[in-house]
């Protein structure tokens, strides 16, 4: 058997840099074991899936460790594929996801648009267990549906911070979002998930489910810019919409080809 398969790079306008996501084109949905198999094979942060299904895409998300909820630049990276090499008509796609429901991406030129959940968050004690993940100290802490929120004073804490591994793979979380106001952008970030399989992420559309909630409160406006401060970088646009967030980028394709499922 041989599956279609493209590698793209998300939130960035460039290639080499935003995160790179494999898609997967499938008529029908193999085993959960070989899109498991597929995915850690991949290497990648996100491998996603879809099946077409009526006028509507069904879209699982696998890193090389487990499924998960929610993947932000994967769903941006399987819309580009979508829209420019797999003949979908029309400037929105909807997607439905097993574990997140309803949702979409809309083309404006360039520019796609996730329409997301936005997360819910409450605030909670910096613990000793949070606090010695890193080696800088954050302000606050919050705690969203899958994911711890650091906030930290600086932009440069952010990019400079060193995190431990080892200890915040003990977290009961998918991951830990650090994060502060930028300085060319309204805030910027980092993610962590060891805990399944992604020491860092490069660009995460999904924690800025949580940030974009976060910052429209603590700044006072919907309409926001941000960079995640990993080493490729990304570039995000962010819109909050009280229930819903929009969280835009670009894609560029770095390759397709053929894998060789026997």
């Amino acid at each position: 058997m041989q599956q279609k398969i493209y590698q793209v790079d998300a939130f960035t306008d460039k290639l080499f840099a935003g995160n790179p996501a494999a898609v997967c084109p499938l008529e029908k949905w193999l085993s959960d074991e070989t899109m498991q198999n597929i995915a850690k094979e991949n290497n990648l942060a996100e491998t996603a899936f879809y099946v077409k299904q009526g006028d509507e895409y069904i879209i699982r998300w696998f890193t090389p460790a487990v499924e998960v909820d929610l993947c932000g630049h994967a769903t941006l990276a399987t819309a580009f594929v979508l829209f420019n090499y797999e003949n979908h008509t029309g400037d929105t796609i909807h997607f439905q996801s097993p574990r997140s429901g309803v949702l979409s991406v809309s083309r404006h030129g360039e520019m796609l648009t996730l329409n997301f959940p936005a997360d819910e968050l409450t605030e909670i004690a910096l613990t000793a267990d949070i606090m010695n993940g890193f080696d800088k100290i954050p302000i606050a802490a919050w705690k969203g549906k899958t994911d711890y929120l650091l906030v930290f004073e600086h932009e440069d804490d952010i990019r400079e911070m060193t995190p431990f591994f080892d200890k915040i793979s003990r977290l009961k979380a998918r991951g830990v979002i650090v994060t502060s106001k930028g300085h060319e952008s309204d805030f910027v970030s980092r993610f962590f998930a060891p805990q399944v399989g992604v020491s860092e992420d490069p660009v995460t559309g999904s924690a800025h489910t949580t940030l974009t909630p976060y910052w429209a409160q603590k700044l006072g406006k919907t309409d926001m810019t941000a960079i995640q401060l990993s080493e490729r970088k990304g570039y995000l646009q962010c819109k909050y919409l009280h229930e819903r967030v929009e969280i835009s980028g670009r894609c560029r394709l770095y390759l397709t080809g053929v894998i060789a499922i026997e």
